[in-house]
């Protein structure tokens, strides 16, 4: 099944769950952000989109449209006028706002996906705690820092968790569901409910350093830059190795690339600064370098291999 596909499928299938969430806030306009939103308003659900950047909400807002475009052309090929409503109630779900304040003020979900940086994730849930309503639930999409760290910061603790979505996410089926110290079995129910109304596969984990698939994911390329630096075998043999052995869609070399080397980089720094012990978060001198050069992988053209700018 192709991607646009899995979207079409996921939208169908969302109408069978309901969820008691039904006013949400997205914080980001990003890539993550946007998908979030996306998914939340084809499903029904009102949303408003979050940045403090007006240039990047209205970026936001052509690229959800055109995306929704692309899903309804697939759902409705033979009824155009039924694609253009789907695309039209869609959009009209969607509100924005440059203010976090003003834009939480009815949700009774936030989903905050912005940089990741614990000090701002900080500031901005401590501004949201106090404005927003008692029954709203805070979630962080971060993928590398710590949910309860997080939401040290807020006093409704029990109402606050992680809704971990992977980019593409009108793509991506997974959502990993994060469960904090103190995360009520109301919150999560009500997090693991939207999920799956939005047509997501949820599944459970504790607050562990990068949930599951990032945990399991990001030492298994770190350990295949190790390979490499070693001179054990080249960037394309391990890559067919894992393809071709393993039957990995792909290599990890390949994967580090697209994921960004910094990106890689980032979440290892993080991890061994707080689990210096751990051999497996231990900084690579050769990614330290080829970050260091500004050869990030596929966004700067450069990184285990060579791309062409497009």
């Amino acid at each position: 099944m192709n991607q646009l596909g899995v979207i079409t499928r996921q939208f169908s299938c969302s109408s069978a769950v309901q969820s008691a969430i039904k006013n949400v806030t997205v914080i980001g306009g990003g890539l993550m952000g946007s998908g979030i939103a996306q998914v939340a308003a084809q499903a029904g659900q009102n949303v408003t989109l979050v940045d403090v950047n007006g240039d990047i909400l209205a970026k936001a807002q052509k690229s959800i449209g055109n995306n929704l475009g692309r899903v309804a052309k697939k759902m409705y090929k033979d009824n155009p006028q039924e694609a253009e409503k789907f695309v039209s109630e869609s959009m009209g779900r969607i509100k924005t706002a440059t203010d976090p304040v003003s834009g939480s003020q009815t949700a009774d979900l936030v989903v905050e996906a912005i940089v990741e940086n614990i000090d701002i994730k900080h500031q901005l849930f401590q501004k949201l705690d106090q404005a927003a309503p008692d029954h709203t639930i805070f979630a962080s999409n971060t993928s590398s820092l710590s949910v309860n760290e997080i939401g040290a910061v807020v006093k409704r603790k029990d109402k606050f968790g992680g809704l971990h979505f992977f980019n593409p996410v009108p793509v991506m089926r997974l959502l990993e569901v994060v469960r904090g110290a103190e995360t009520s079995e109301t919150t999560y129910r009500s997090m693991m409910d939207w999920g799956k109304a939005l047509g997501k596969t949820c599944i459970t984990c504790k607050d562990t350093p990068g949930f599951v698939v990032n945990r399991l994911l990001v030492p298994y390329i770190a350990e295949a830059i190790r390979l490499f630096e070693r001179g054990d075998a080249s960037a394309k043999d391990i890559d067919i190795a894992m393809k071709l052995g393993a039957g990995y869609p792909m290599g990890p070399l390949e994967l580090a690339d697209y994921v960004g080397l910094d990106t890689n980089k980032f979440i290892l720094d993080g991890w061994h600064k707080k689990y210096p012990d751990q051999q497996l978060f231990k900084p690579i001198p050769l990614l330290n370098k080829l970050v260091s050069e500004g050869k990030l992988g596929v966004k700067t053209g450069e990184g285990f291999y060579k791309y062409e700018k497009k």
